[in-house]
């Protein structure tokens, strides 16, 4: 071959090895850093863009600058609703239907189930989770860096004390109550942060990671925070701007409030000061609606935590980022925690065709243009088993069987209208069984009293509420439009018919980690 040819030839490889190097390199840098900020047990009324009188500067600048989600779902209670965040599916696919993972059921979201972080993993990411697991951990097999965090530090029960992280619990079989550590750096336990606050100590080690982060691979961080749930404890000077909150619960959940508004406002400034954030995608969620009982409000909202009213279930949400084509607005599109997953993957390059049968929409173009949503749809639970463990104070109101009774005129649905359930459709969502709680609590330092709030209304085995137009559900629909209760039934049955046996197993006394010991694998 003549050498000018050669040199053509080689010339040409060169410069189509560099071409496809360099496609390469900008396919890369165009992965978005990923961080995803859950709270816990944040309730509806408490975010200062929702008028409270708890302050929220970090949360309601980011949410203005992004967009708010104010047509956001999520499950009523803490283990339900992160199985949904980590699957992409509903927790009658994975048996997590009833209550949440206790410390020593030896169970956790099924190993065959492909994980959020796993395919963020696949897809190239530097995987990082920081705070509360509580989808079980039983067994290694179980734990965050097994199931493809690349890291991980946190607790991995459902509570623990701020301070001590330490957590106690019943063990019926030992008759005894074990309080025990409960924290981990990867998958070692460990007491060296005793003392330390852990929304100040979750909010450090996230941005110890994104300052860390070598930005030749794309980050996804999960900060599963432990504020706000119970028990209530706060640093001092987060409680002095509520001196005028009279409530002593309240005043404490401001400050925890403010402490972990404070965190997110840390963990944005950590990005924007390592020259991420302008390739970053920042996801913030609450993971169930607020306890009433512990300083938390969803007014004008419907419920609490564990309940399957909008106070349970619909959640304070919002996506922050540079990248989103159309911010600084609303939406009020339908949108669920189970979307996360293929939204965040979708973002990610990555795929989800290793994964179950999703029941999570792609719902960036929803996010980021504006569109209308995928869904149209969406299933709260179906619990059979379900008992309120907090029954609303003053109210003795339950189902009576003659109620219960009255259902039949349902029957033909195929599905048992006694069972505690709901399923949103369109503007319609449908309730059967007992909800839970029905409250509508008063709006915090509010002249209302209980007793004002309370049996307002009769409970009926199967109610119907249009919660676009009603989202206080105040108004029950069932008798006008029988045709959309039977549609709803019939959803509700064809869900049921898939539906997983409940896994709720007995406490195995093998978890008792000893005295002096910490909570964790034993099986």
């Amino acid at each position: 071959m003549p050498f000018p040819q050669y040199f053509c030839i080689l010339l040409n490889i060169f410069i189509v090895s560099g071409f496809l190097n360099g496609f390469t390199a900008v396919s890369a840098a165009k992965q978005p850093h990923i961080v995803l900020i859950l709270a816990d047990d944040f309730g509806w009324y408490d975010v200062g863009y929702h008028g409270s009188e708890i302050k929220t500067p970090n949360l309601d600048q980011l949410s203005a600058s992004g967009v708010r989600l104010e047509n956001y779902y999520v499950q009523p209670i803490c283990t339900p609703s992160r199985n949904q965040l980590m699957t992409g599916r509903y927790q009658i696919r994975t048996g997590l239907q009833h209550q949440i993972i206790w410390p020593c059921q030896p169970y956790c979201v099924p190993l065959d189930e492909t994980l959020l972080p796993q395919l963020m993993g696949k897809a190239g990411y530097s995987t990082h989770m920081v705070g509360k697991w509580h989808l079980g951990m039983y067994k290694k097999d179980c734990l965050p860096t097994q199931r493809g965090f690349h890291s991980y530090f946190g607790y991995l029960t459902g509570g623990e004390t701020y301070y001590d992280h330490v957590r106690c619990f019943p063990i019926s079989s030992l008759n005894i109550t074990r309080c025990a550590l409960d924290f981990r750096e990867g998958e070692e336990a460990t007491a060296a942060y005793k003392g330390a606050y852990s929304t100040e100590l979750f909010s450090e080690r996230a941005s110890s990671i994104i300052q860390t982060h070598k930005s030749d691979k794309p980050l996804f961080l999960y900060v599963a925070l432990q504020a706000v749930h119970s028990p209530l404890q706060v640093p001092q000077r987060y409680l002095t701007p509520y001196s005028f909150i009279k409530d002593h619960n309240r005043r404490i959940y401001a400050g925890m409030v403010s402490a972990m508004d404070e965190a997110v406002g840390n963990i944005t400034s950590a990005l924007k000061q390592s020259g991420l954030w302008e390739n970053t995608v920042l996801v913030f969620s609450t993971d169930n609606g607020g306890q009433t009982l512990s300083g938390g409000s969803n007014w004008p909202l419907r419920g609490r935590k564990v309940t399957l009213w909008e106070g349970g279930v619909r959640g304070v949400g919002f996506v922050a980022s540079p990248l989103i084509n159309r911010p600084g607005r609303v939406s009020r599109e339908l949108i669920h925690i189970s979307d996360w997953l293929p939204t965040l993957v979708a973002l990610a390059g990555g795929s989800t065709n290793s994964t179950k049968p999703l029941d999570g929409f792609n719902v960036w173009n929803t996010i980021s243009e504006g569109h209308a949503s995928p869904r149209l749809e969406l299933l709260h639970n179906i619990d059979p088993l379900f008992g309120d463990p907090s029954p609303c104070p003053g109210s003795k109101r339950k189902l009576t069987l003659a109620q219960v009774d009255s259902g039949n005129s349902w029957a033909h649905s195929g599905f048992n209208v006694s069972i505690h359930a709901a399923i949103r459709w369109s503007n319609w969502k449908l309730l059967t069984g007992y909800p839970g709680c029905d409250a509508w609590f008063p709006q915090p330092d509010s002249n209302n009293s209980e007793s004002q709030i309370l049996d307002l209304h009769p409970l009926k085995p199967v109610m119907l509420f249009d919660v676009e137009n009603d989202p206080e559900e105040r108004t029950e629909l069932s008798a006008k439009f029988p045709t959309v209760v039977d549609y709803l039934l019939g959803r509700l049955n064809v869900y049921q018919k898939q539906a997983l046996p409940v896994n709720y197993p007995d406490d195995d006394p093998k978890c008792d980690p000893g005295p002096g010991g910490a909570w964790g694998p034993w099986a």
